[in-house]
């Protein structure tokens, strides 16, 4: 048995002896596996120390071994999970050989285990500051923050290898911590393309991590409800930019940041909410982070169906996005995505493989394509799209 200090406690150590309250009450019965659920109970009542079960207090080896095991876990099922949802898409059609093959190469390369790795560390950092603030009022330390997002900006890393990376990293059950961390990079990314000064990149990643902080108020039962929410659970979720902002709205940051946080869902024709609001009042830190969250969401994997690739997602914004988004914005965004896949092979959808070699500049998501057999399709003439990046 090892008593150990509360914030030293670690989700998976199993506790020795009843955790209590100062009046005795019992708060975890022995013999319990804790969770951060449990930690922050604990740490809500004030609990200083805990009694651990030795065999469960895990070495730094262990920790690391433990969070690989359960990063190939996690990659395992977000692929399983693709694939069912391509399956249930296109039930006659199987998921071309090259695009299994070259999403295999990327996942099994070096570069993206150590990626997948730094990653996952990077976001229970992120988790564990924002959860810490919220459930317990202890201050988040940005500039630990800042620097661990920075870690993972390896030099001479091209965009289509982040990308790729990105896009093969994913997973349904993180609705907030890492879907936060990618709108942190990519709002990066974008900031970059619009030649924004480093001092506001570093406050546009802050921006991009607190962006969802609201959302860790609403009950994880509505978060990650997989049926239809009722009118009242949607109209919460629809409120955590208010909630988000009413958590930080006092601290002592770049008011950029805050306004994000607030903004990040309102629409520059004023669709979109909390307060309906048009292009007028919308800070541009908050019309990077809507363009760069939307772009997240549609290109993560969801229960319902498989990730949309980046062709497909420059189509929708195209669709009805420059009435959306700051058009400045989103064509710098959408050029630049569109011309980091030039000459990439692709599959269409009718199941051809093909390879980019113009691009469209008045509709950037039907390029001109080349099959293998040497022959040339326009799609923007044609019913066929890109339906994957291989």
């Amino acid at each position: 048995m090892e008593k150990i200090k509360t914030q030293e406690l670690k989700p998976g150590m199993v506790t020795a002896a009843p955790v209590t309250t100062r009046r005795g009450q019992e708060l975890i019965p022995a013999g319990t596996t804790l969770t951060r659920q449990l930690i922050s109970r604990m740490e809500f009542y004030g609990i200083a120390y805990s009694c651990i079960d030795e065999a469960s207090v895990l070495t730094e080896e262990e920790i690391q071994a433990a969070l690989q095991a359960a990063m190939n876990h996690k990659l395992a099922s977000a692929q399983k999970g693709q694939t069912e949802a391509l399956s249930a898409q296109n039930p006659a059609k199987s998921t071309p050989r090259d695009e299994v093959a070259y999403s295999q190469k990327v996942k099994r390369s070096k570069t993206f285990q150590e990626y997948s790795l730094h990653s996952t560390l990077v976001t229970e950092t992120l988790k564990k500051q924002l959860e810490g603030f919220v459930y317990n009022h202890r201050p988040i330390d940005f500039d630990a923050l800042l620097n661990s997002v920075k870690s993972l900006i390896t030099p001479g890393q091209t965009v289509i290898q982040y990308f790729d990376m990105l896009h093969n990293l994913r997973s349904s059950d993180d609705s907030v911590y890492s879907h936060s961390l990618n709108v942190a990079m990519i709002s990066r990314i974008l900031g970059k393309w619009l030649k924004w000064s480093p001092a506001d990149l570093d406050s546009l990643v802050i921006a991009g991590l607190l962006h969802d902080i609201g959302k860790i108020t609403i009950p994880p039962e509505i978060l990650n409800k997989e049926g239809k929410l009722t009118d009242e659970e949607f109209e919460q979720i629809r409120w955590h930019p208010r909630a988000g902002y009413e958590l930080i709205k006092d601290l002592k940051i770049d008011s950029r940041i805050k306004k994000a946080t607030l903004q990040h869902h309102e629409r520059c024709d004023g669709s979109g909410y909390p307060m309906k609001v048009d292009e007028i009042m919308l800070d541009d830190f908050a019309m990077v982070v809507a363009i760069a969250d939307v772009y997240d969401a549609m290109t993560a994997a969801r229960k319902y169906r498989a990730p949309l690739c980046p062709f497909q997602v420059i189509r929708e914004f195209e669709h009805d996005g420059y009435q959306k988004y700051k058009t400045e914005y989103l064509l710098t965004f959408l050029k630049h995505i569109a011309t980091t896949y030039q000459n990439n092979r692709v599959i269409l959808s009718d199941g051809q493989a093909a390879k980019i070699i113009l691009l469209n500049q008045n509709s950037l998501s039907t390029p001109l394509v080349q099959l293998d057999d040497g022959s040339c399709i326009d799609l923007a003439t044609s019913s066929l799209y890109i339906q994957s990046i291989i």
